[in-house]
C-alpha cells in the first residue's frame, strides 16, 4: 500500500497528500532541495475560473491542503488586466508550510533524490533507481516531473539557461518517469507542432525598485506602469506558456503583482530597457537571474493518459500537472494531483480509477484538453481555468461562478463531496505479483 510520486511541484505535493488521505503510504521524490517547483515563483490563485475550480477541490475534500495556502496569502480580491478576484500567496513563505503539512501527515520526503531509472516486470513498474544508487519501491507510481528543462531545451527553443528556480545546472536535468518506464511521450516537434513555451513571468527584487512604487504595490497588490509606445512588447505574448495573460494590456504596460517578490507579468524584459523607466533605474531580477533575456521553456514532453490520469502503456502509472497535457497553473496542478493521488490508491485497492464528471470544471478541463490535443490546432493552445480557450468554455457552459454555496451544491450532486478525505476500501480486483487479475 505504497504510492511513489516523482516530482515535488504543486501536482506532486497534492498527489502525495491525496494518496495519504486515501489510506496509502506516500513517498515523494524530488530532485532539488525544495518542494513546489514553479510554485516557488508563481503565487497566483483564484483569478477568474480558478476561483470556481479551487472551491470544487475544497468541496471534494481538499480543504486542509488549501487552508495552508490561504494562511500564506498576502492579498485577496486583486483585480488586474483581464483578471478578477485573484488571491496572491507569498512565494517566500509557502514552501516550508506545505513541507510541514506533508510531514505531519506522514508523507516520506526524499529531497535531492533524482530518479534516473525504472525497473519493470512486463508493463508493471516495480521500482525506481536514483542517481545516488537508492532503490525505491511501491505499488503505484505517479509522474509529476513536469515538462520544463533540461537546460539544453532552453538553449534550443529559448534564449539559453535563464538560471530559473528549477536549477537544472545544480541538481541535474529533469528525468521523466513516463519516459524511463518505456512509454512514448507526446514531444514537441516529434510528429507534432512545436508547442513549447516560455514561463510567463519574471521576479524583481523589491529593494531594487523605487520605494514609493513598492509601497503602492504592497498596499494594492498590483502595480500597472504604462510603457512608452516604442516599448510595447506584443511580440512576447505568443511565447508565454500562460496564454491567459496574452492580452494587449500586458504588452502596453508593466503589470506587476505582489507575491513576496515583485512579479513582472512578462516572460522576459531586457534589463537595460527596464532601467530606463522611471523608478526602475536600479532594477534587478530575482528569478530567473537572466530574466532580461529569457525564461525557462516548458511543455517539452507530456504523458499519454486518460480522464483518470492513468498513463497508457504502464499498468501502475499515473500522472499529474503539466505531464497530463497542455495544462497551465497551480490550481490546475493541484486538481490533477488530488485526482492522481486518489486514483493511485483506488488502483491499489482494486477499484477502477475515477474520472471527474464534466459537470465540474475540474473534470471538464481534463476531457476538453485531451480532446483538443487530438487536433493540430489544439496542440498550439494552452488550457487554464483563468483565461484563454478554456475560461471562454467555462463561461459558455455556465461552469464559472463565485457563488461558493452553488459550487458546493454542484459537487454534492455528483456524489463527490469530501471524496478526497475518504479512505479507499478494498475492491473486487486482486493483485498478484504487481498485476491486477
Amino acid at each position: 500500500m505504497c504510492v511513489v510520486i516523482v516530482g515535488g511541484g504543486w501536482a506532486g505535493c497534492a498527489a502525495a497528500f491525496s494518496a495519504n488521505a486515501a489510506g496509502a503510504a506516500a513517498i515523494l521524490v524530488e530532485k532539488t532541495d525544495m518542494l513546489l517547483g514553479t510554485g516557488l515563483v508563481g503565487g497566483i490563485m483564484r483569478n477568474n475560473g480558478r476561483f470556481t475550480a479551487l472551491e470544487e477541490i475544497w468541496a471534494m475534500g481538499g480543504g486542509e491542503f488549501l487552508k495552508v495556502i490561504e494562511e500564506i496569502v498576502t492579498h485577496r480580491g486583486v483585480n488586474f488586466p483581464g483578471h478578477l478576484h485573484a488571491m496572491l500567496y507569498d512565494v517566500t513563505r509557502i514552501e516550508p508550510a506545505i513541507r510541514s503539512l506533508l510531514l505531519s501527515k506522514g508523507v516520506e520526503l526524499k529531497l535531492q533524490k533524482r530518479m534516473t531509472g525504472v525497473s519493470k516486470s512486463g508493463d508493471v513498474i516495480t521500482g525506481l533507481l536514483t542517481a545516488d544508487g537508492e532503490k525505491i519501491g511501491g505499488g503505484v507510481y505517479i509522474d509529476c516531473t513536469g515538462t520544463a528543462g533540461p537546460a539544453g531545451n532552453c538553449a534550443r527553443y529559448g534564449a539559453g539557461c535563464a538560471m530559473c528556480v528549477l536549477r537544472c545546472p545544480t541538481f541535474g536535468p529533469r528525468v521523466s518517469l513516463t519516459d524511463r518506464a518505456g512509454v512514448a511521450e507526446i514531444r514537441a516537434g516529434e510528429g507534432f507542432p512545436h508547442f513549447e513555451a516560455m514561463s510567463g513571468s519574471c521576479k524583481l527584487e523589491k529593494k531594487s525598485i523605487r520605494p514609493d512604487l513598492v509601497q503602492k504595490l504592497e498596499s494594492e497588490g498590483v502595480l500597472v506602469v504604462p510603457l512608452p509606445a516604442h516599448l510595447h512588447k506584443s511580440g512576447q505574448l505568443q511565447k508565454k506558456a500562460c496564454q491567459q495573460y496574452a492580452l494587449n494590456d500586458f504588452a502596453e504596460n508593466l503589470v506587476i503583482l505582489d507575491t513576496g517578490h515583485a512579479k513582472l507579468m512578462a516572460p522576459y524584459f531586457p534589463l537595460e530597457i527596464l532601467r530606463t523607466l522611471d523608478g526602475f533605474q536600479d532594477a534587478r531580477y530575482a528569478d530567473p537571474y537572466s530574466g532580461g533575456k529569457g525564461n525557462s521553456v516548458r511543455f517539452m514532453a507530456m504523458a499519454p493518459c486518460d480522464a483518470g490520469l492513468r498513463v497508457s502503456g504502464a499498468q501502475n502509472l499515473f500522472c499529474a500537472g503539466e505531464k497530463t497535457g497542455l495544462l497551465v497553473g497551480h490550481t490546475e496542478a493541484i486538481a490533477t494531483g488530488f485526482l492522481a493521488g486518489h486514483n493511485a490508491v483506488r488502483l491499489l485497492n482494486g477499484h477502477e480509477p475515477l474520472a471527474l464528471p464534466g459537470k465540474l470544471a475540474c473534470g471538464d478541463i481534463i476531457s476538453f484538453m485531451h480532446n483538443e490535443m487530438k487536433k493540430t490546432e489544439g496542440l498550439g493552445k494552452k488550457y487554464t481555468f483563468s483565461g484563454s480557450v478554456y475560461f471562454d468554455r467555462m463561461r459558455k457552459l455556465g461552469l464559472y461562478t463565485t457563488d461558493i454555496a452553488k459550487i458546493k451544491e454542484r459537487v454534492d450532486k455528483t456524489g463527490l463531496t469530501n471524496i478526497f478525505t475518504k479512505t479507499v476500501s478494498r475492491g473486487r480486483f486482486v493483485r498478484h505479483e504487481g498485476r491486477i487479475i
